[in-house]
């Protein structure tokens, strides 16, 4: 079947676009698994380096250990000559790219690859943070943890275990979630080719866009709109009214509700510092799904992970600009394992399209 007669389906929406071992999504029963492996239990029992190792090698490592790596000088120099303003989205692609160019890389992308572009963005990333405050860059401490190691980073203060082990989880139910926008872009890199950091650097800017990776801060700025839980109603209706976006709520793929916002939620639950809000969060979170149901009763529109995701991102310290790249921390471990996937069995990744434009014509005489 030739492009011209082919179906044709808006976003790729119900193409099968490949095949992976990675993760397992149920959006009807409300299901996620990482090799087999539910997402609850990887939350309950696992680490991210755990869950990283099990993406990148499909085995289980109980003694796996992930740590902060130090940046090459060339990308503190690179981060440094970025004004304050930047977007921390901008600044985490740019070091990846400037990463990428230090280390020389090639395809195929390899484990010892992943491992390292993981373990280098949360630098990355703090090291940026600090430098636009005014702050000099803190060296990692190898003895922490990649999310604990992050927010030491950050503060130069080693993290509570509570908020460690908050964050940690974030990073776990963050690390993979199939073809969704920026794997595959990730993917289509890697299938020219490429070399992981680019396909990383390319996932970064598909993340940044606020359809995919935006809501979680998003979040924190609608609790904030609607004040109280007594107009929690009122607003949520006049939302609706004016066709705007209720964040939080929905999801491509999920008809029920979100596995990773059920996590979350009970991770958010253990934080200190987060009861009131967090009370204010679950009772603004029952009139939405409420009145949700009402608006559209033949179509399920349930909590989704950014949801919860804020009420963690927000009770472990982070601001939230910090939020988006954040999550693209998380993502690392997925990314890197579907570039490693797609180069065991390479196509180029290639689809047809429609063309829709004039028919043939020729330049005035």
């Amino acid at each position: 079947m030739d492009a011209t007669s082919a179906g044709y389906s808006p976003g790729l929406k119900g193409v099968l676009a490949g095949e992976t071992q990675l993760a397992m999504i149920d959006g009807t029963a409300g299901r996620l698994q990482y090799r087999g492996y539910p997402i609850g239990e990887l939350v309950a029992s696992g680490t991210y380096a755990q869950v990283a190792e099990l993406l990148w090698t499909g085995e289980w490592r109980t003694d796996a250990q992930l740590a902060c790596a130090v940046l090459p000088v060339e990308v503190i120099e690179v981060l440094r000559r970025l004004p304050p303003s930047t977007n921390a989205m901008d600044a985490l692609r740019t070091a990846i790219s400037a990463w990428g160019a230090v280390q020389g890389m090639a395809w195929p992308p390899t484990i010892d690859q992943a491992r390292a572009i993981t373990a280098s963005a949360p630098s990355a990333l703090a090291a940026f943070a600090r430098l636009r405050n005014g702050e000099e860059p803190i060296e990692p401490d190898p003895s922490l943890g990649l999310a604990a190691g992050f927010l030491y980073q950050l503060s130069g203060q080693r993290p509570d275990d509570a908020s460690a082990r908050a964050l940690d989880a974030y990073f776990v139910v963050g690390a993979e979630h199939g073809f969704n926008a920026s794997t595959f872009t990730a993917r289509v890199i890697i299938s020219t080719h490429s070399d992981m950091a680019s396909a990383v650097a390319g996932a970064i800017g598909a993340l940044k866009g606020p359809w995919h990776g935006g809501a979680p801060s998003e979040v924190v700025d609608q609790l904030h709109e609607i004040g109280s839980v007594d107009q929690a109603e009122a607003w949520i209706r006049a939302t609706l009214g004016r066709g705007d976006r209720l964040m939080g709520f929905g999801h491509r793929v999920y008809r029920a509700y979100d596995p990773r916002a059920a996590a979350l939620r009970t991770v958010a639950e253990g934080l200190a510092g987060v009861a009131d809000w967090l009370d204010k969060a679950v009772a603004v979170e029952e009139v939405a799904l409420r009145v949700l149901a009402e608006y559209k009763p033949d179509y399920p529109i349930k909590t989704n992970v950014e949801y919860y995701a804020a009420a963690v991102l927000q009770g472990v310290g982070l601001p939230p600009n910090l939020f988006p790249a954040t999550f693209a921390l998380a993502r690392h471990a997925g990314w890197t394992a579907h570039c490693l996937e797609q180069a065991e069995a390479n196509v180029l990744i290639r689809p047809d399209v429609r063309y829709t434009g004039p028919s043939e014509r020729h330049l005035p005489g």
